[in-house]
């Protein structure tokens, strides 16, 4: 795909909508971990450990994103919801854990 104002553009929002969870999906964990702090459940422990682990895949995937050349983008990519969802679900489990132990 060739560069193009428009291309850069949709890059730039792609890694924003990335970030954007990132940062989303960040704040959560430490508010799951404070919880876990309070009530010591290993149970919690656990998921959060695993959703630490999801959380540093995707991370890796955004920067992916950032390093690759332009030319190497398809505009399919920016059609292709499957990775914002996955992000999206993510973040909906820790919403829900941390609903849990906040109240």
């Amino acid at each position: 795909m060739t560069e193009t104002p428009k291309m850069n553009h949709l890059i730039q929002q792609h890694i924003l909508e990335h970030e954007m969870r990132l940062k989303h999906v960040d704040t959560l964990l430490e508010r799951a971990q404070h919880g876990i702090a309070k009530t010591g459940n290993n149970d919690v422990a656990t998921q959060l450990a695993s959703a630490k682990a999801e959380r540093d895949k995707l991370s890796s995937q955004v920067e992916a994103y950032k390093q690759r050349p332009v030319g190497q983008w398809s505009e399919a990519e920016f059609e292709n919801k499957g990775p914002m969802i996955v992000w999206d679900t993510l973040a909906q489990q820790l919403e829900k854990l941390v609903e849990r132990m906040e109240r």
